[in-house]
């Protein structure tokens, strides 16, 4: 009995931390938090995928952390966009979900790419010829993997995820991407430390 009642304590926290979280007062901060964190968590894997193949020695908690400030300025662009694809187009129809999916793959994905390479560049005090390389040699191949993942998710995300849980499951879908990311972000740099050495 002791036990049940102790549960039914936790789910009355959890519940409220969950209306809190996701009212409408707190979401930006809940999205700009779980960005953050996964940002963070996915870099963090692929290091540690890194340092098991022999590829980088040690954690680099910088870099970790300038995944983590990216994952912000994203958590903040994604917030914002899905708030107005859902207030432009309200319903839940295919034919509303496909033309989400098509904005969001035409004009979020870049827009997103652009704003990580830009954030990216500013914490790692790049010019801006530096900056637009970067985006020149390494965006294509991440707007080619988000072609391959996000159509499906975001199928699912529109048409069946309730508006206010948007960037909690992009996040969640994100993480697989964020490794990616990393991989794609950090490849170059590790490649011509390793002609240096």
């Amino acid at each position: 009995m002791r036990y049940r009642e102790q549960w039914i304590s936790v789910q009355k926290v959890i519940s409220r931390w969950h209306n809190t979280a996701f009212s409408r007062k707190f979401l930006l901060y809940t999205n700009i938090g779980i960005s953050i964190s996964l940002s963070m968590l996915g870099d963090t894997l692929e290091q540690s995928y890194e340092r098991y193949k022999g590829d980088i020695v040690g954690w680099d908690r910088t870099r970790t952390l300038r995944m983590g400030i990216s994952g912000l300025t994203v958590g903040i662009v994604c917030h914002y966009w899905y708030q107005y694809l859902d207030y432009m187009y309200p319903k839940r129809t295919i034919h509303t979900v496909i033309r989400k999916i098509l904005l969001d793959q035409f004009i979020c994905s870049p827009f997103y790419i652009s704003v990580f390479f830009l954030t990216m560049g500013i914490l790692e005090h790049k010019s801006w010829e530096e900056v637009r390389e970067e985006i020149k040699d390494k965006a294509v191949t991440l707007y080619a993997a988000e072609w391959t993942v996000w159509p499906a998710a975001q199928f699912i995300n529109f048409f069946f995820v309730a508006p206010r849980y948007r960037v909690f499951y992009d996040n969640s879908v994100s993480l697989g991407y964020d490794v990616f990311t990393s991989k794609v972000k950090y490849k170059k740099k590790q490649n011509s430390d390793t002609e240096t050495d």
